[in-house]
């Protein structure tokens, strides 16, 4: 079957710079800085949900709930992959403060003692 001319199909190349630009696109929509007063929950929903899921499921990125890697890392595991970034993770080193990334990590750690 011959396709027609304007028909192509992806190369690796192109495949790889779709997959970036969809990466990019959600890391993007994900970056909106929360209130300097919210809470870790609120923080999860702007930040983190889109791509580790509402209830941490995963999706995009790993599971954080119970029973995940994330819930047998120490602290400062999360505290880093939050400001530093990991894989595919964006860093948030300039949109959450120290105290911040502290109560997201205190909402994790709640949640993944369920």
């Amino acid at each position: 079957m011959r396709l027609p001319r304007f028909v192509s199909i992806p190369s690796s190349t192109m495949k790889r710079l779709v997959a970036l630009t969809l990466i990019g696109v959600l890391a993007s929509a994900c970056l909106g800085r929360p209130a300097s007063e919210a809470e870790g929950e609120e923080i999860y929903l702007q930040l983190c949900s889109n791509c580790h899921g509402v209830q941490l499921q995963g999706g995009l990125g790993p599971a954080l709930g119970p029973g995940s890697n994330a819930a047998v890392q120490p602290d400062e595991f999360l505290r880093l992959a939050i400001t530093d970034g990991r894989g595919r993770m964006p860093s948030f080193s300039s949109t959450l403060t120290e105290d911040q990334v502290g109560r997201l990590v205190s909402y994790l750690r709640r949640e993944q003692a369920g």
